[in-house]
């Protein structure tokens, strides 16, 4: 970082040098308040035909961080949060106050000006300098490139010089804001209850995933962070309401990648008298949605290809596409031994204890993910790796679950929700065995959630989206720190 090089540290005197030059005028270079009347995008809209070379007598405040000076301060370019304004100052023409002033800002610093609005003769509209008010004195300088951070730690580490120096990641940071409103406002006027379920679980349970543990000292008792709402989320639908979301943060103490990170947000809806088939067109209704609040359109490019999230999306069983794409058709395979072996001879890594559903689940991710790259809705997985899924009507090898992928991504997960208590009850004993001989990831034993089916949960389907994909997916990013204001680092070393 600039700041830690010898010349950083010059710039950084050369300013505190400035902020003492102010506190002698009797400045308060970091005043309580300022109030703004016009904004880059207000002036831009009120003058749009203001004629070249034309001075206006309209008087407006704006506020802003200096990113430009040319001419001795004569012009200067600061943004505000919806875009730039241009900032005119006659050296002849200004007050002494104005002309001192000047003398005193550095690129980074947050000014207010007041002056008129008019537009130069290259038709720059500008605001002419009537007054200036230092806002906040900056200490340490912007990086280099102006145009943005090509040191990805100091990116992701320091998200607020990236905001600064790069438009498209505040960009990128108001479309997630965007889209998960867009999201918000979809399910609530479909009738559905937005809740908060606890982050703090006595029981790691929803998902097959590794939990981060902590403890609380006065209750002396470890805790799980939460791997998913879902079983909360169910209780609430056993004690009446008929259909709940939530948005939140899911934690998982798993590798970090361009598509994983240990916090991330999730989305999770259950609806009452649903099954997986009515999810499907849900998922599709919110791809939809998100795509048309901030692309207006549903196709996006990524990574050199337009995916059409227009629905409604294909539908191929697991099975389907495991011999599409490999000419084995697992559902032809009777034994757990079989099933390894058929496995291994298409080169994907199987383990000693890997039943038949385990392993069509691995051959399905080795051999087929890297395929999807339109939406398509991969239907009706293996019993043994759902243990919180209804079983399949019509086959009691499989469940009614689907994953929908795109560009080769796991987009979201959804079931008809196992409601039979006695089901899920042994369901959770598989798990228990797993977790016995080996499996971290495997569910624990939920008592409480096993009572609470017992008194009775209605047919439901249940959907999770991770929605910090879907922001890659809308935003055209490959990375998911770049859609996360600050994604999980490593701990600087001193």
């Amino acid at each position: 970082m600039a700041e830690n090089t010898n010349t950083g540290h010059e710039q950084r005197q050369i300013r505190v040098a400035k902020l003492k030059a102010l506190e002698d005028k009797g400045i308060n270079a970091y005043p309580p308040i300022y109030r703004p009347t016009a904004t880059s995008e207000s002036l831009s809209k009120t003058y749009k035909d203001l004629p070249n070379d034309t001075e206006t007598e309209d008087i407006v405040k704006v506020a802003g961080r200096v990113k430009a000076i040319r001419n001795s301060g004569m012009f200067m370019d600061i943004y505000d949060s919806t875009g730039k304004i241009q900032i005119y100052t006659s050296k002849e023409n200004s007050p002494q106050s104005v002309k001192d002033l000047l003398d005193l800002i550095d690129i980074g610093d947050i000014i207010g000006i007041e002056g008129k609005v008019k537009r130069t003769k290259r038709g720059e509209l500008s605001v002419s300098t009537k007054e200036i008010t230092m806002l906040a004195k900056a200490l340490l300088p912007l990086p280099e490139k102006f145009h943005g951070l090509t040191d990805t730690d100091t990116k992701y580490r320091q998200r607020y010089l990236d905001m600064i120096v790069n438009d498209e990641t505040t960009k990128t940071l108001i479309k997630r804001s965007q889209i998960i409103t867009a999201i918000r406002q979809l399910l609530l006027g479909q009738g559905l209850l937005e809740v908060e379920t606890p982050l703090l679980h006595v029981i790691k349970g929803g998902a097959t995933a590794k939990p981060f543990i902590t403890h609380h000292n006065a209750l002396d008792m470890d805790l799980f962070l939460r791997v998913a709402p879902e079983l909360y989320l169910k209780r609430l639908i056993v004690g009446g309401m008929s259909g709940v979301f939530e948005i939140g943060r899911n934690f998982r103490n798993e590798g970090i990648d361009t598509r994983h990170n240990p916090e991330f947000t999730m989305m999770e809806v259950y609806r009452t008298y649903n099954d997986y088939t009515d999810m499907m067109t849900l998922v599709e209704q919110i791809f939809e949605t998100a795509a048309l609040a901030v692309n207006g359109t549903t196709d996006v490019e990524i990574d050199g290809k337009v995916i059409h999230l227009k629905g409604p999306y294909p539908r191929r069983s697991m099975a389907d596409l495991v011999k599409e794409y490999t000419g084995v058709d697992f559902m032809d395979i009777q034994t757990d031994e079989e099933a390894r072996a058929v496995a291994k001879d298409l080169g994907v890594a199987i383990e000693d204890q890997m039943d038949w559903g385990h392993c069509l689940s691995a051959v399905f991710e080795e051999k087929c993910e890297e395929h999807l790259v339109q939406p398509v809705h991969v239907i009706d997985h293996p019993k043994s790796i759902s243990p919180l899924t209804k079983e399949h009507r019509n086959n009691p090898r499989l469940v009614e679950r689907f994953e929908t992928f795109m560009n080769t991504w796991e987009m979201c997960n959804a079931y008809s929700e196992l409601t039979n208590p006695l089901d899920q009850r042994a369901r959770f004993e598989e798990q228990v065995r797993a977790r016995e001989a080996g499996d971290e990831e495997a569910d624990m034993m939920d008592e409480d959630f096993v009572t609470a089916l017992e008194h009775g949960m209605p047919p439901t389907g249940g959907l999770g989206v991770g929605l910090d994909r879907l922001v890659m997916i809308l935003t055209s990013n490959l990375s998911i720190r770049d859609v996360i204001a600050f994604p999980t680092m490593r701990k600087k070393q001193s």
